[in-house]
């Protein structure tokens, strides 16, 4: 089984270097490893290193409460990054609580091996769903501690079909699983596991600390004043689409900003062009405060790495992504006490399930279901005071995975 997950693996890289003629992320996650060993040797001083593997920018969010803690508790200790994606290796390659941070190398046995012997860990970190097999068996061999972080298990995985055999026994080469919910925890108890514990998601941590110190922005403070303001973060094309209806039809008060998923020009070009109506303006613009803001109706987040603290000024947030493959993250929304909006596959978030039950965040499916929840929510002030006060008191209540994973 080993040799045929690995020949997947080869054929899936193959796959990837045929894309990147065409496709400029998947160029960027192939000439991000071209080299990646000879950096790795280059600029690695084995000792004291732990290891923390994300895919991306969601789940390294989940990593950095538990490295802050780390460097805070243990400042001697080396922190190395690793990512799969491009998106979370270009965001956050110059962070500043991470010693190292490369590309993942494809998770071959050799490869593997390869990158074992150059890092040397004392302790190991993935997260969420990362699961490298080959990885997973070499840190396994070696003696070294691995840990999951943030789990989240489905039925659905295969490590509970029939032919799930080979990768259910990986699980037990992990010396403990964190998981995030009840849920997870019967599954892995299905299978006969005993090396997992609830610790809850520490997400829920990192934006709570960010809320403690957040970055003020002069030119959107003015951008926003004594207006009604929805933000669309995250957001794709299909999201874009509905919220042009809505803002055509909407009273004069109420302005957007929106920061879309891709910020490529051809992106921005596009929503310039759906909101046409309400004299666009791109953040980068302006260096400074500029009264032509006060005749805007629709700021464009045109930079990654900001929306966290945007969030601040919104009344009502649309998380973007629900049309799509699925939502992006709610938590930093839900931190600051606005109520949430997204499409309709967001199924598979725990946060995104709990605060629709909780009656914080609506799920809408269209233009029109839309336009129901955003008149609801502007005009209902009791109603939106209360959608708030839920999600405060979900994070609230949801705080304390880093402590837990620390102490354990």
């Amino acid at each position: 089984m080993r040799c045929l997950y690995s020949f997947s693996i080869e054929v899936y890289a193959v796959l990837l270097k045929i894309a990147a003629l065409f496709i400029p992320k998947a160029k960027l996650w192939v000439d991000g490893r071209a080299y990646v060993f000879t950096k790795i040797e280059a600029e690695i001083e084995p000792g004291n290193i732990v290891w923390f593997h994300a895919a991306s920018v969601g789940e390294f969010e989940q990593a950095r409460p538990l490295i802050e803690a780390l460097k805070k508790e243990s400042p001697l200790k080396k922190v190395l990054v690793t990512f799969f994606s491009p998106s979370g290796y270009e965001l956050r390659k110059n962070y500043e609580f991470a010693d190292y941070v490369f590309y993942l190398p494809i998770d071959t046995p050799k490869n593997a091996s390869i990158f074992m012997d150059a890092i040397r860990p004392e302790s190991v970190y993935f997260i969420k769903y990362e699961f490298w097999f080959n990885y997973i068996n070499e840190i396994h061999k070696r003696g070294i501690p691995l840990y999951l972080v943030s789990g989240i298990f489905r039925e659905n995985q295969h490590f509970f079909k029939w032919y799930g055999a080979w990768f259910r026994k990986h699980l037990s080469m992990f010396k403990h699983i964190y998981v995030q919910d009840s849920t997870s925890a019967k599954l892995l108890e299905s299978l006969k596991l005993t090396n997992f514990s609830i610790s809850g998601d520490t997400r829920f941590d990192r934006v709570f600390e960010n809320t403690k110190k957040l970055i003020k922005y002069d030119s959107v403070e003015h951008f926003c004043e004594n207006n009604r303001i929805l933000l669309a973060g995250s957001s794709w094309p299909k999201d874009e689409d509905i919220i042009a209806q809505y803002m055509k039809q909407c009273s004069d008060d109420i302005k957007l900003i929106i920061a879309p998923h891709e910020v490529d020009e051809n992106h921005l070009l596009s929503i310039e062009k759906s909101f046409l109506d309400f004299n666009p303006i791109r953040w980068s613009k302006y260096e400074k405060i500029d009264e032509k803001l006060v005749s805007s109706r629709v700021l464009i987040i045109d930079s990654v790495g900001k929306l966290m603290n945007l969030y601040q000024y919104s009344e009502v947030a649309f998380i973007g992504g629900g049309f799509g493959v699925g939502i992006h993250n709610i938590l930093e929304a839900a931190c600051f006490g606005t109520p949430i909006i997204f499409g309709p596959n967001y199924s598979k978030f725990k946060e995104a399930r709990d605060l629709i039950y909780l009656k914080g965040a609506n799920s809408i499916s269209n233009y029109a279901e839309l336009k129901e929840v955003l008149d609801s929510l502007f005009k209902n002030k009791n109603l939106l005071e209360d959608k708030s006060n839920i999600c405060l008191k979900y994070i609230d209540d949801n705080i304390g995975a880093t402590e837990i994973i620390m102490k354990g």
